[in-house]
Order: structure tokens, then C-alpha cells, then sequence
């Protein structure tokens, strides 16, 4: 009792599981430490205004220059860069190759000359994105994760852990217990229970849903130990755990009525509510479309056949 939280950043969530399996020696000895003693906050370097759900279609470019690669483009989406010192960033090193082919994985300091970052304000009010442009940066080679114009490999194996950490969304991330939280706006009957039938109905049906994906995250700790995950599965987390807390915020929002819209007063804690409900809205996108998560499921777990 009385513990911190536990550390953690996109360099544990993310970064330090892809240089256990894809670093080099120097890189692991450099970059692990630092991550598991929080620091150095990284941001992540992926999607472009163009290639967002197909993101093999990135264009920033990193041409070869001796022992450097000269990097420009620019990225979007790029959560806490203006506050990051490094990023894990995707580049493409052979314009002429397919799509998926010819990109590499590269780490580099924000505050390296030629990175620019500047903040996207979100409807809600708030933004933890940013663009972030790079013109001439200069970075050594040997920065490069994996083998140069194989960064697709690394890239993808990140994402099977980003999508895990964020489909942890979908457990309970407000505390106490929906039908308590509700019970504070909508009151309770002489029988003790939620004074709105259909509500509480939704919250019955929700807490079903959200018991079932604890489960699931627990049985996919339980392969990951044994070597039987399946590297798919984080995807149909993913899907589950975005598209579970959207529906924790909307019954959220329909149990406050119209005062769960209050904007700013201190009495709605500056409408921490409405914002956080709002910011749910891109649960379901970054990390990966639903749309395309149940295409990864289909192809990938299912086996179905396709179109």
C-alpha cells in the first residue's frame, strides 16, 4: 500500500521489447537501462499524413550519406514528441523496392538538428499529438534496429505490443465500478438497485464484457509464457479493449444526463467527463483502425478466405 505506480512509457510498452529481439548488442546495452530507469521518454515515429491504416506507404526518406542517414519528412500523430528525447522512427532507405520492403527502424535524439515538432489540438481540449518534421536530420547508420530495408519485420512485431498495452484500456480504468459511479446521477431503488432499468441493464451487460477480456488478457499472458502466442491475438485484444471503453464513457455519459456535459466548471473538474469521453473517439483508430483489426483477425486467426 502507499506504492507508486509502475513505470511506464512507450519505451517499456513498446520500444524495449522489439530491442530484445532485434537490437544489437550496443544498442541493448545503450537504450535498455535507460528505459527500464525511465530516462529517456521516447515517442514513436509512425504514422504520415498519408500513410496512416496503410502505413508501408510512408514516404519520409532517409538517403544514404557515408557513415550517416540524411533524414526528411515528417510525421503525424506522434504522441508527447515536443516533450520526447528520443524517437523509434520508420524510414524509407530503398524508394525503389515494394512498399513493405525497403523501409528500416531507426532511434535518434529529438534534439538532433533539423526536428521540429508542433502540437495538434484534439476536440477535447486537450493533445498529447503532435507533427513532427525532420529536414536533413543527420543520423549514424548504426542506429538503424535490425537489418536496413527489413524495419517492416521490427515494426510489426512492435505493434503486436502496442496493441496489447492498449487494448488494457478496456479494463477498469475509472476507478470504482460503473453502476456505483452511476448510482451518484441516477439514484437507486428501494431495493438498493440502479433506479434506471435499461442503464442498468447496459452495465450488467458491459461488466459481463469486461470480466470476458480480463480473462483473455490473462490467458494471453499465459502463452506468451508457454510459446504459444499467437501473434495475431494482440489484434483481437486490441479491437475488444478500444471498442469495451468507448462503451465504459457512453454509459458514463448517459448516467450523468445533461450535466455529464458540463464543459468547465470546477464542479465537473474542468469536464473531465465530456473530455475523456470525447478523446475514447480515437481509441478505435490509433494502433490500428478496428476496421483493420478485424481484418487481421479474419485473415490471420480465422483463416477466412479473401474478398
Amino acid at each position: 500500500m502507499g506504492a507508486r505506480p509502475p513505470l511506464s512509457s512507450f519505451g517499456i510498452w513498446m520500444l524495449g521489447p522489439a530491442l530484445l529481439k532485434y537490437g544489437n548488442d550496443a544498442q541493448k546495452k545503450e537504450h535498455l537501462p535507460k528505459i527500464a530507469a525511465g530516462e529517456i521518454r521516447w515517442c514513436q515515429g509512425y504514422s504520415e499524413p498519408n500513410a496512416g491504416s496503410d502505413l508501408a506507404s510512408l514516404q519520409t526518406r532517409a538517403e544514404s550519406d557515408g557513415d550517416d542517414f540524411v533524414i526528411t519528412g515528417s510525421k503525424i500523430w506522434t504522441s508527447y514528441a515536443n516533450y520526447a528525447d528520443w524517437i523509434f522512427c520508420l524510414v524509407r532507405t530503398d524508394p525503389t523496392a515494394k512498399k513493405h520492403d525497403g523501409i528500416s527502424f531507426i532511434l535518434f535524439d529529438m534534439t538532433s538538428k533539423g526536428v521540429t515538432t508542433k502540437p495538434i489540438l484534439l476536440i477535447s481540449g486537450y493533445s498529447p499529438f503532435c507533427e513532427t518534421f525532420f529536414d536533413g536530420v543527420r543520423v549514424p547508420k548504426s542506429h538503424v534496429v535490425g537489418t536496413v530495408n527489413r524495419g517492416w519485420d521490427v515494426a510489426k512485431y512492435l505493434l503486436q505490443h502496442e496493441r496489447a498495452m492498449i487494448s488494457g484500456m478496456g479494463e477498469r480504468g475509472v476507478g470504482r465500478p460503473l453502476g456505483q459511479i452511476a448510482a451518484d446521477s441516477v439514484g437507486t431503488d428501494a431495493l438498493g438497485r440502479l433506479d434506471d432499468a435499461m442503464l442498468r441493464g447496459q452495465i450488467a451487460s458491459f461488466d459481463v464484457d469486461e470480466a470476458a477480456l480480463a480473462a483473455c488478457a490473462e490467458r494471453a499472458v499465459d502463452l506468451a509464457k508457454a510459446g504459444q502466442a499467437h501473434p495475431a491475438f494482440s489484434s483481437a485484444m486490441k479491437y475488444y479493449g478500444t471498442e469495451l471503453n468507448k462503451r465504459r464513457y457512453e454509459i458514463l455519459m448517459s448516467a450523468g444526463g445533461v450535466d455529464a456535459l458540463e464543459w468547465e466548471s470546477e464542479r465537473s473538474r474542468q469536464g473531465a467527463r465530456p473530455r475523456a469521453w470525447l478523446r475514447t473517439k480515437a481509441n478505435s483508430i490509433e494502433g490500428g483502425t478496428s476496421e483493420v483489426m478485424l481484418g487481421i483477425v479474419a485473415k490471420r486467426i480465422l483463416d477466412l478466405p479473401g474478398a
